[in-house]
């Protein structure tokens, strides 16, 4: 039976609605409805459905998307099980992270030379699979390697899916410099290409990568501004190499980064279309799509009860998928603490598996047209990401700015916004900064140590960069059994590359869970508490003395106390027999109006080192410090600051270790 809604339901007033905000502001602006984003683009409490819009050339409907498992286990044995489980579960592809990437972590495969390849690709079909590649400065041996290995197999290397993942800049953002000076490692990336292009091998070389600049702080504009100025160097790269204008775009995959912010991210997927066709119309160049690669954040990623990223990242790939990602790849959820293990692995596959089989989100070409708050988030989006490429060409493009600093600096004022936005909470992370299980069990990750790759002795001539003779003599010493140690041993490194500013890759959920890791050090003896004075009847002070038990462990502090007291004396008595240090004056602001500075002084007198208020004081400051508060816990306040002076006045720290 149909659902029959009545006419008074399905009608809608505007006028009639902003009347009732209005009335629920109480006078307060409606500018109090509207937020903005890391970009400045404002975020507005209702959109309507934009009837102008159109659905992007985003990937064909029905289409699903090429789900790509991450593979950075060290030992090639390891990996390549790894790899067959994978795409034997669900996965079309795989992105091999190698040691020497950026998004490697500390972790990644090694391999060194075709017997490594041997053990990782074992019984794997190359030719049938998407392959990407994470190799930073060792990415044009890797590919020869590569080539050498599937022509030893007898597997023509024109039918490898490669996607080789070079992402110049990212890489020296990350170490600070080249190997060798920026001429010389053109000189080879010329020389790889004219060798693929000799051998008639269409791979995606270049990355215009945007994980790097995410994980350094940027905003999604930063991140588009810093992959597309990357892409520009790349066409003109290809322009100097002598290729094919109307093939440029064929040699060149982007790189976005899927966070937990669905409609940005999904805005993000859609700008990236519309300023790339913009690019490739501007310099005369057919309109080609783009390739699209969508891997999950790191950056939203924790340690702290680590199950919580599996609602991060499965809302990441939903946002990816229906922005129209061309492939997309989940991190497991156990990736900030460690090596992931099999079972966090098949989480990630499955996140996606689910996506497109069970909720069918392939089915429908840029099903977010039309939607006025992402149409709009998209317009935004363009425009600043534009705006800032074209700062970044003004500035001499991409490696000029680099070298100058421009770009680190714009990416750093952007994380310091973020990093204090989730220091005052503005920013909350579910499981760290708000509603901390003090009680968590580890969760399992593999053990990553293995030793390092010894370096042989043995030494290959290569001849230097010209157009493709060194790729080809690397290609046949890889065949002859000689090592990437080697073919890094031979490469002429200058004696002073030019130095950038490194950028660093970081967590918003680090500096809270560096507060949790110092006090669970501490548990082995007394574990840290607070003591919550609460004041008057259970229903004035239930609500703040929950939201201060929470503040206080997300610095791994645990509260005691918090019950309702007969009486001032049986307060103080509870207090003196808790052993705490640290109390919090918790209650409503009408019993704090008549009880706070009797409770404060009775408090202190009793022994407390410190004492809190939860709430702000208003016009009852002064009183309250004079009757012995010595801060003030709010909504708002920098909770970080905060809990590291509450861990020194404990003893966990020196105040000397406490951040300025």
């Amino acid at each position: 039976m149909p659902l029959i809604l009545p006419e008074d339901f399905l009608s809608f007033d505007e006028k009639a609605w902003l009347e009732a905000v209005d009335r629920a502001l109480k006078g307060a602006p409606r500018s109090r409805l509207t937020g903005r984003t890391g970009d400045g683009l404002e975020i507005q409490p209702l959109y309507r459905q934009r009837s102008d819009a159109r659905p992007l050339a985003t990937r064909k409907a029905q289409t699903p998307w090429t789900i790509i498992q991450r593979i950075d286990l060290p030992d090639p044995a390891a990996a390549n099980a790894q790899i067959l489980e994978d795409l034997k579960d669900g996965a079309d592809g795989i992105e091999i992270v190698l040691a020497t990437s950026t998004i490697a972590g500390g972790q990644g495969v090694r391999v060194d030379d075709l017997s490594g390849m041997d053990q990782l690709f074992d019984g794997v079909l190359l030719d049938l699979i998407r392959l990407r590649l994470g190799a930073g400065h060792e990415t044009s041996s890797i590919v020869t390697m590569l080539i050498a290995y599937a022509e030893r197999k007898g597997i023509d290397p024109a039918k490898l899916q490669i996607s080789a993942g070079l992402d110049l800049f990212g890489w020296v953002a990350r170490r600070g410099r080249f190997r060798s000076d920026f001429e010389r490692v053109e000189e080879r990336i010329f020389d790889l290409l004219h060798f693929l292009k000799g051998q008639n091998l269409k791979y995606e070389f270049f990355c215009a990568d945007g994980r790097v600049w995410h994980g350094a702080g940027a905003t999604p504009a930063q991140e588009l501004a810093c992959a597309f100025a990357n892409a520009l160097y790349c066409l003109r790269f290809l322009e100097r190499a002598g290729i094919d204008p109307s093939d440029w775009s064929d040699w060149i995959n982007f790189t976005l980064i899927a966070d937990a912010d669905q409609v940005g991210t999904i805005a993000k997927a859609r700008a990236a279309r519309r300023i790339w066709a913009r690019i490739l119309e501007a310099c005369g160049l057919p309109q080609k799509p783009m390739s699209l690669h969508m891997p999950t954040s790191r950056r939203m990623m924790t340690c702290n009860d680590p199950w919580v990223n599996l609602l991060r990242t499965t809302v990441a790939a939903f946002s990816a998928g229906v922005g129209g990602a061309d492939s997309v790849s989940v991190l497991p959820f156990t990736m900030a603490i460690g090596l992931p293990d099999g079972f966090a692995r098949r989480l990630a596959r499955n996140t996606q598996a689910m996506l497109i089989e069970e909720s069918n989100l392939h089915q429908v070409a840029d099903p977010s047209a039309g939607s006025g708050a992402i149409e709009a988030r998209t317009d935004g989006l363009v425009e600043a990401a534009w705006a800032q490429l074209q700062e970044i060409e003004a500035e001499g493009g991409i490696w000029k700015s680099l070298v100058d600093g421009k770009i680190q600096s714009r990416i750093a004022a952007s994380l310091a916004v973020l990093k204090k936005e989730v220091a005052t909470r503005q920013r909350p992370i579910t499981g760290v900064s708000e509603f901390p299980d003090l009680k968590e069990t580890p969760v399992p990750v593999l053990d990553d140590k293995l030793d390092d790759i010894a370096p042989l002795n043995d030494h290959v001539d290569l001849p230097p960069p010209g157009k493709g003779e060194r790729t080809a003599a690397m290609k046949e010493a890889f065949l002859g059994g000689s090592s990437l140690t080697v073919a890094i041993a031979t490469h002429p490194h200058a004696e002073t590359p030019v130095p950038v500013d490194r950028v660093p890759q970081v967590r918003l959920s680090e500096e809270f869970e560096e507060l949790r890791e110092t006090a669970a050090v501490s548990r082995a003896g007394t574990p840290p508490i607070v003591f919550l004075a609460c004041l008057g009847p259970l229903a004035q002070f239930t609500a703040r003395a929950t939201w201060t038990g929470n503040v206080f462990a997300a610095g791994g502090i645990a509260s005691v106390g918090g019950e309702a007291r007969s009486d001032l004396d049986d307060l103080v008595a509870a207090f003196k027999s808790s052993g705490a240090k640290l109390a919090v004056l918790v209650s409503s602001d009408k019993i704090y109006e008549s009880d706070a500075e009797e409770a404060a002084r009775a408090l202190k007198g009793a022994g407390a080192d410190y004492l809190y208020l939860a709430g702000k004081p208003g016009d009852m400051e002064d009183r309250l410090r004079a009757a012995g508060v010595d801060t003030f816990v709010y909504a708002g306040c920098n909770v970080l600051d905060l809990l590291h002076e509450a861990q020194a006045r404990i003893g966990l720290v020196d105040f000397e270790e406490v951040p300025a």
